[in-house]
């Protein structure tokens, strides 16, 4: 989305902050400032910042086990959130659009770890909220992954993707 954020947030800056240095690579410290952060917000803290906090850092684990932890909190912290908090932090935004990714990051996990009733539960939820992605790149991105893993589902292959996000190290 190109709209400005309706007022600034300094725990999703903190957030965007850490997020930004996994990507450049640095994953251990990206990792120990989402914890810290996760620290002082707390399982009943405010659902979009436990949501958001919880989905980034599942990225920044290779291990599916301990994705998945992080990802299961990301998805019941994402049904506390409202339309009217999301587009607080950003107008335009809608809730809907944050499940299709939810659910293709649990499916992928069970997939890893073998469990595949699950990741079936989760690929087809994350196919039903497909409708709300973007019709952009990023919809596009997410699109494409929920395709690749309905097809690794499918294989019962357990292999780590090659496009998944997050550490490689």
């Amino acid at each position: 989305m190109t709209t400005a954020p309706a007022g600034p947030d300094p725990t999703m800056q903190a957030i965007g902050q850490a997020i930004a240095e996994g990507r450049a690579g640095d994953t251990t410290s990206a990792r120990q400032k989402l914890l810290s952060l996760w620290s002082v917000i707390g399982a009943t803290g405010d659902p979009l910042h436990r949501c958001s906090l919880a989905h980034w850092l599942a990225d920044l684990y290779d291990d599916p086990a301990q994705a998945l932890a992080w990802d299961v909190r990301a998805l019941d912290a994402a049904d506390a959130v409202t339309d009217q908090r999301v587009q607080e932090h950003h107008a335009g935004l809608h809730i809907a659009g944050f499940y299709p990714s939810l659910h293709l990051n649990l499916a992928d996990n069970y997939r890893r770890l073998g469990s595949f009733e699950a990741a079936t539960e989760h690929i087809n939820a994350a196919r039903t909220h497909a409708p709300s992605l973007p019709q952009d790149s990023y919809g596009d991105l997410l699109r494409g992954a929920i395709q690749e893993v309905a097809e690794a589902i499918a294989l019962r292959d357990r292999s780590r993707r090659a496009s998944a996000p997050g550490s490689t190290a």
